[in-house]
């Protein structure tokens, strides 16, 4: 079944479809809505608030300059409410309903108990549990990474890009806590006094890179005047644009749904703070472009990517991503370090549509550099789909 490209608008009376066709006719068209469900020939949107079918909706079909458009005018259920998230196209899909024999994820109904988006508000503070010294023999015989822990023996599979894509050696066999004694001893190693002293004192180039302004920089000024004008807080999506690329990312992922633990959770919010610190200092040293080393920039200032690392703490993102700039690219300033703490807390400040942009460029990025298209099977892809649905 082929998505059409398609993006969503709203007043507050109606809910406006527009749907490119350029190779469909028009008799071919079935359109069947109510409720939260959308039906546009055989694919399904579910929608994140009511419509109804009272007599106001129109539907048009505009082939001005050969673009073949179906505009659809839906009324809402209840006047002048707000549908959030119509930005978040991948979560409007209908979900995928096949399963393997051991699915990595289960679509639950929105009822259940476990539904991410009737969690209480996400609590930072993870509980901990006293350690228990294991019999060699109730080790489990492959240890787990990626996205909520949740793959493992990927890299058994794939032996020959594994040096090329991460630092740690035979994955399936570390345990969390020496993949960290590892990566630690290899940063120590790696520091070298003479390189952090030169870009400390002669950092002209370092001054000239800190004063770009990426994208989020006005979208983030934007949002905070408006918040002082007191005006409605939903209004701040509309600084977060997204591409008509980014949108064709979208329709292409598959909606599903992630069932993790509140330790699970943990890790998942703590490596994405530490995958948009590596990515911000990429678009800034590079002043937004991108070359041969945006890749390596981001996985290897990421430890959640290049070391597996499963993050306890805030405190731990932020010194592990600390030492990573100080000791391997080019340009290791303690200033770079501050810039893109900065730089994540506007990205996390102006909400889900910006870190999901940021995630779409990551995915990009890993996806034109061979075999770093590998981490995004194992992270980016699941964040991806993950963000649209997460409070």
């Amino acid at each position: 079944m082929i998505t059409p490209a398609f993006e969503l608008t709203q007043d507050p009376d109606f809910l406006t479809i527009i749907i490119k066709v350029p190779y469909a006719k028009a008799s071919e068209f079935d359109v069947y809505f109510e409720g939260e469900d959308f039906k546009f020939y055989a694919k399904p949107l579910t929608l994140p608030g009511r419509i109804v079918e009272d007599g106001r909706e129109k539907a048009s079909y505009n082939t001005d300059k050969g673009i073949r458009t179906f505009t659809i005018r839906l009324p809402k259920e209840i006047p002048g409410q707000y549908f959030e998230g119509l930005d978040m196209l991948t979560s409007l899909l209908a979900p995928k309903k096949s399963r393997s024999a051991k699915p990595l994820v289960e679509e639950i109904a929105a009822s259940a108990e476990l539904s991410e988006e009737e969690e209480e508000e996400f609590d930072w503070e993870i509980e901990q549990t006293p350690y228990e010294e294991s019999a060699e023999s109730t080790l489990p015989l492959q240890y787990r990474y990626g996205f909520g822990n949740l793959r493992s023996g990927v890299f058994q599979r794939l032996q020959d890009e594994l040096s090329d894509v991460i630092d740690i050696k035979d994955p399936d066999q570390t345990p969390v806590d020496e993949r960290r004694r590892k990566r630690l001893a290899a940063e120590a190693a790696k520091f070298e006094p003479d390189h952090y002293l030169a870009d400390f004192f002669e950092d002209e180039a370092i001054q000239h890179v800190l004063k770009y302004k990426p994208w989020w920089v006005d979208a983030h000024k934007k949002m905070i005047a408006l918040q002082g004008e007191n005006h409605q807080e939903h209004g701040t999506h509309t600084f977060v644009v997204f591409s008509e690329e980014e949108r064709e990312q979208l329709r292409k992922f598959t909606n599903k749904s992630y069932l993790l633990d509140k330790r699970s959770r943990h890790h998942v919010y703590l490596g994405l703070i530490d995958i948009l610190l590596a990515y911000c200092y990429e678009i800034c040293v590079n002043e937004g472009d991108k070359n041969v080393e945006s890749s390596w920039n981001v996985r290897k200032l990421s430890a959640t990517l290049c070391w597996l690392e499963s993050f306890t703490s805030i405190h731990d993102v932020l010194v592990s991503f600390g030492r990573r700039v100080l000791c391997y690219p080019l340009h290791r300033h303690f200033g770079l370090v501050t810039r893109a703490f900065n730089d994540t807390v506007m990205i996390l400040q102006l909400g889900k549509a910006a870190i999901l942009k940021c995630l779409l460029d990551i995915h990009k990025i890993f996806m034109e550099n061979d075999p770093a298209y590998i981490l995004n099977d194992l992270f980016i892809a699941d964040y991806c789909i993950w963000i649209q649905k997460t409070k």
